[in-house]
């Protein structure tokens, strides 16, 4: 990946796999938690959500995202790692485009840092998206 936290395109499960091994590389952490969203099939306003277009400004998501982890790491002290990936450009109905894994010592620092992860991106990673019909 070129940016760090952007990847162009949908989340692959190769890419959840090379993913998975990067942040389970630590035999102290007991726990990994990991959300994986995906595109839905919405229907609005009588029209069905084909795609979501996803667009970023690259340069400040790198920097929200690094103050992002800082956070989550300084707010839970067993918190080993945070990885975060955004897709940009068209992802379909079905596919991932959000991934955020923590590994921590413990399962409550986990998932309870994974979730707070999430609520941060969705607030404060400038990304947009545009529902494709």
């Amino acid at each position: 990946m070129k940016n760090r936290y952007l990847v162009g395109g949908p989340i692959t499960p190769l890419l959840i796999s090379e993913l998975w091994t990067l942040g389970n590389d630590d035999a102290g952490a007991g726990a990994v938690s990991i959300f994986i969203g995906k595109v839905r099939d919405d229907e609005v306003n009588g029209r069905r959500v084909t795609a979501i277009e996803y667009s970023a400004y690259n340069e400040m998501a790198d920097k929200e995202a690094e103050e992002i982890v800082k956070t989550v790491q300084a707010a839970f002290s067993d918190v080993r790692k945070v990885i975060i990936v955004h897709s940009t450009g068209i992802v379909r109905a079905g596919e991932a485009s959000l991934l955020i894994m923590v590994t921590a010592g413990h399962r409550d620092h986990s998932t309870r840092a994974c979730r707070h992860t999430l609520e941060m991106v969705k607030e404060q990673l400038p990304v947009w998206k545009k529902e494709i019909y």
